[in-house]
């Protein structure tokens, strides 16, 4: 298997464990690694040499390399035999890893970076990564259960259709179960068509929870003969979806969502289960777009 995982390094412990997910990553698939910088400071005309009273060794542009060199240490530490390579590119942040994005198969980040604030549980770089990246992009929050199941948030929605592959695809490569998780709630679920023509509104008891159960079923469908070696579980609940993903996540090893869902407005790009799973989540979260994400 071949491809690219870039990661973003700006020097936070929360970049550093982005750093770790992202070489094993490129190792389980076969993929090299890319560690990408962003450097700001020229973008705003401020000088990136020595100050002329600091020492020659200093400078803005010295402490870029800084980093960049301690990030790609910390990935061959992790996958000694991952092809690494790395990169300062001029610009703000958010702007530089969607750019990067383009040619990549996967973009990891931390959770918050170097500007992160006091009392904001994700940074604003990973928000908008996960909306527009033009690919699927890992966050990287908690410390994963590393025998946990990846877990995948299904809503059975076309766009979902993406990330339910993802997490197939996710599940093979670390070896791991694959939990499929969709929860429903008698205000989202649809209702099934009335068995009883003379009363619209008149379903048996139960009918909800079977058309969901189909419903998790048919989003599936087609997957388990591609990745025959993947164990799957199906977990259909009645519950909030954004509780039900949270509470799951505490023993995954990795949570998988759709930038949008069933109920996803037009024109947002991420939905609030994604973003609640981005602030919320015990693991590593990937956000995947539907298709059509990389035009």
């Amino acid at each position: 298997m071949s491809g690219l995982v870039v990661v973003g390094a700006d020097g936070s412990a929360s970049s550093l464990a982005a750093v770790d997910t992202a070489a094993r990553e490129a190792r389980v698939r076969g993929a090299g690694l890319r560690v990408v910088h962003a450097f700001l400071w020229p973008a705003m005309h401020v000088p990136r040499g020595p100050s002329s009273v600091g020492p020659s060794e200093g400078g803005l542009w010295k402490t870029a390399e800084r980093l960049v060199a301690e990030a790609v240490d910390r990935a061959r530490a992790a996958a000694p035999e991952v092809d690494i390579t790395d990169a300062v590119v001029t610009g703000e942040p958010l702007t530089v890893l969607e750019a990067q994005s383009r040619g990549a198969d996967l973009v990891v980040v931390g959770s918050r970076g170097m500007s992160g604030f006091v009392g904001v549980l994700v940074g604003s770089t990973a928000v908008h990564l996960a909306a527009h990246g033009r690919c699927p992009v890992l966050v990287v929050r908690e410390e994963p259960s590393p025998e946990g199941p990846v877990v995948v948030g299904v809503d059975g929605s076309p766009a979902g259709g993406s990330a339910v592959d993802f997490a197939f695809a996710e599940a093979a490569l670390r070896g791991c179960d694959l939990v499929a998780l969709h929860a429903w709630t008698t205000w989202n679920a649809p209702l099934p068509p009335p068995k009883d023509a003379s009363a619209p509104y008149a379903n048996p008891p139960g009918a909800l929870a079977e058309e969901e159960e189909r419903l998790l079923s048919e989003a599936l469908a087609g997957r388990r003969e591609r990745y025959p070696d993947v164990p799957v579980q199906h977990r259909v609940e009645h519950s909030g979806t954004r509780e039900a993903l949270i509470e799951a996540s505490r023993s995954a090893q990795l949570m998988v969502v759709g930038a949008r869902g069933r109920g996803g407005f037009t024109g947002l790009l991420l939905g609030s289960v994604s973003q609640a799973m981005l602030h919320h989540a015990h693991c590593p979260v990937a956000v995947v777009r539907g298709a059509g994400a990389r035009q």
